[in-house]
């Protein structure tokens, strides 16, 4: 397969390529990130299939409205204040999902990662394709992170359809967040500390 160079100019074609079931990487305000639509199945095992992806990981989504969050997940007084008040942003909260989503979307998982990135050109996307993406960090599992498009080709050259050429906004990837039990729990530290989070649901 050969991997497409788009620049962010090209995003009907970014679209096309995610809407008939392909696999791109593109810079958002944290790491590159790998993308496809999150109810494509065949884009799903393209997606993992690139990754080497271990079926032990779940995969995390990307939205751009409250709406779409409340399509796939189900959400409470409390998360409800979180993002409101840090989407988009840094952060990525862990709820539990719907019971209409098809279980491969979570890897087996019955929670969901959901972040609203803080960058307008995936917003944009989102907005364009209609549907959440899933977006896991665009690298081969075990390998580092990639800030720029020249480190994605490095890994993923021949095994995505396009990669959209450009740096990423930041090195570090955003906080994980599990909002489903009783006291918020962080499983990724990043940018975005417990406590600031704890502040806004006082």
């Amino acid at each position: 397969m050969e991997t497409q160079r788009l620049t962010k100019k090209d995003s009907a074609q970014i679209v096309e390529i995610l809407n008939r079931g392909g696999v791109v990487a593109f810079p958002t305000d944290t790491v590159y990130g790998l993308a496809v639509r999150y109810d494509l199945k065949v884009a799903i095992l393209r997606m993992k299939e690139a990754k080497q992806r271990p079926e032990t990981k779940p995969f995390p989504m990307m939205v751009s409205s409250k709406a779409q969050i409340e399509r796939v997940a189900v959400t409470d007084e409390r998360s409800r204040k979180l993002i409101d008040h840090w989407m988009p942003g840094a952060l990525t909260l862990i709820f539990n999902k719907r019971s209409e989503i098809d279980e491969l979307v979570t890897n087996g998982f019955s929670t969901i990662g959901i972040r609203m990135p803080d960058d307008e050109f995936v917003l944009e996307l989102i907005n364009r394709v209609g549907v959440p993406l899933l977006v896991p960090s665009a690298n081969i599992s075990g390998q580092p992170a990639c800030t720029t498009s020249e480190e994605v080709l490095k890994q993923l050259e021949g095994r995505i359809d396009a990669v959209v050429l450009g740096e990423s906004g930041a090195s570090t990837s955003s906080t994980v967040c599990d909002t489903t039990g009783t006291e918020l729990k962080i499983l990724r530290q990043g940018p975005i500390k417990l406590e600031d989070l704890e502040a806004t649901i006082q």
